[in-house]
């Protein structure tokens, strides 16, 4: 019986988190890479990952990226962005999910020993796994509320997140999570109600994926509409798409059950 493993993944001087999953896997079976979402971490996920490994029969990687979780922080969140080496120090830039899809996460893969792996991805995690798919080779792609361009619900649920770090609960629940909870939200929530950030769109570059796609988005997610996995079908003839009722911002917590189900049967597509 395998039990996750918390090891450490280095990229240059930074040192990231990381859990190793095992589910009943067999031979010729590609390996199931979790990216998180914008205030993720590997704990965040919960037994989520662990459990759908185990379902379809695969082993799996989750890491939380630098500045979350256990991963070593971003010195100066909210200061100017300097770059030194692999290290970032300061506030994020709005192209900093396409770091970490083609710099950070080809790292990741070389460091684990992965080669075409499947990635899933929720929210930011989603749309790192849209842009690395777009520019490397994966065996499949499976994405949760991505975000491919920047609608005004969103800014609004991030400026409504501003308020509940602020002055509600929320820092207090992330501070389970997060080594550096500040570094976390503020990198996070500084970028995308950036003016800079509103021009973000990564449509035009999902035309290269060939990889097969499956994007789940859930009807009542509040910090995107159906708009985000629909625009990806428009590009992506092979994407498959789940749009899922009574269903917010993490359909893997809200359908837990239809998410697991859909994975499983884009999985046998893909073992072919």
């Amino acid at each position: 019986m395998h039990h996750p493993q918390l090891e450490k993944i280095r990229v240059g001087p930074v040192q990231l988190e990381a859990l190793h999953l095992f589910g009943p896997a067999e031979t010729g079976q590609p390996t199931l890479v979790f990216l998180h979402e914008g205030l993720g971490s590997v704990h965040m996920w919960r037994d989520w990952p662990a459990r759908l490994c185990a379902h379809i029969g695969c082993s799996g990687w989750v890491y939380s990226r630098q500045g979350y979780g256990q991963s070593d922080p971003v010195v100066d969140v909210r200061g100017p962005s300097v770059q030194v080496g692999a290290q970032r120090r300061g506030r994020l830039l709005p192209d900093y999910m396409h770091r970490e899809a083609l710099e950070v996460l080809p790292i990741v893969l070389k460091a684990l020993g992965i080669e075409r792996p499947v990635l899933l991805g929720h929210s930011d995690g989603g749309t790192i796994a849209l842009l690395h798919a777009a520019h490397h080779d994966v065996r499949g792609c499976i994405v949760m509320a991505p975000h491919v361009m920047v609608e005004d619900v969103s800014v609004q649920a991030i400026a409504q997140a501003r308020e509940a770090f602020m002055n509600g609960a929320l820092r207090e629940r992330l501070s389970a999570y997060h080594a550096d909870v500040d570094g976390a939200f503020w990198q996070w929530n500084d970028v995308w109600l950036s003016k800079a950030f509103r021009t973000f769109d990564i449509r035009p570059e999902l035309d290269a994926i060939r990889a097969p796609l499956l994007a789940i988005q859930g009807q009542d997610d509040a910090y995107g509409t159906l708009a985000q996995i629909d625009d990806i079908a428009a590009r992506v003839p092979q994407a498959q798409l789940l749009k899922l009722p009574r269903c917010g911002h993490s359909p893997h917590r809200d359908q837990p059950e239809l998410v697991a189900q859909a994975v499983q049967a884009f999985w046998a597509q893909i073992r072919v």
